[in-house]
């Protein structure tokens, strides 16, 4: 790959979003660093450097918030979330990116909707061992992809209108343990080699830069704008996703 200055701009800018994401404000907006990195190295390569970056700043988030975590939800997501790590292994030269984006972007898409317009009553608005194991299932897939498991955890965990910190908490544990049993994979499949673990020590400072501010604002960012700025950002995403995955499935 090529290093030059709009290189480095576009990795310094996906990991700060990153390190705003993993402090548990604007959480969505993570799940848009690998496919902005795909616009300057191949998605694969990407995912692979972004992985030891989100290590490090799960440990980080992890230190602030460790008190800030719902048990409950964490014991059915996890399982799910193992799962679904393994079949996104399993999968990985069967099921193009493309496709996976597609799948979770129309998800994210009906999800955020739903919630905006009143076409039905919620029917999960607590701990849910069903969904959750649905859910945290399809966030290990994409997880495992491109590191875009934050709509599917949200769109178990937002109607359940946790406050942001046990938000943000809940979401350190849950992906720090995902992201952890997720290096095995790419180690053999050899997305963590010499040249991504180089960029990924250089864009260790951006990174934490962006943790930090989130990690100030979090705290006192009010409860209803928290959630109406995920609902917008998972919204946005899920528009990027569908547009990407559309244009690589069936090259529209």
């Amino acid at each position: 790959m090529t290093i030059d200055p709009v290189f480095l701009a576009v990795c310094a800018l996906a990991l700060f979003l990153s390190g705003i994401s993993k402090s548990g404000l604007l959480p969505s907006i993570g799940a848009a660093s690998v496919p902005l990195l795909t616009f300057v190295m191949p998605a694969r390569d990407a995912a692979g450097m972004v992985l030891p970056v989100l290590l490090v700043m799960d440990a980080v988030a992890l230190i602030s918030l460790r008190r800030e975590v719902h048990w409950p939800n964490l014991k059915v997501l996890l399982p799910g979330a193992l799962a679904g790590i393994g079949l996104g292994w399993l999968t990985s030269a069967m099921v193009s990116d493309a496709a996976v984006a597609l799948a979770i972007g129309l998800i994210s898409l009906i999800f955020v909707l739903d919630a905006w317009l009143p076409i039905r009553q919620k029917l999960q608005t607590g701990v849910s061992r069903p969904a959750g194991i649905f859910w945290g299932t399809m966030a290990g897939v994409t997880s495992f992809v491109s590191h875009t498991g934050g709509p599917p955890f949200q769109i178990y965990m937002v109607p359940q209108r946790l406050s942001p910190a046990m938000f943000a908490g809940t979401a350190a544990w849950f992906f720090a343990m995902v992201n952890a049993v997720k290096l095995v994979p790419y180690y053999f499949l050899g997305q963590l080699s010499p040249g991504n673990l180089e960029l990924s020590v250089m864009m260790l400072p951006v990174a934490f830069i962006g943790i930090f501010v989130g990690l100030r604002l979090v705290r006192v960012v009010p409860v209803e704008l928290f959630y109406r700025m995920t609902y917008v950002l998972i919204f946005l995403l899920a528009l990027k996703l569908i547009y990407d995955g559309g244009r690589g499935t069936f090259g529209i």
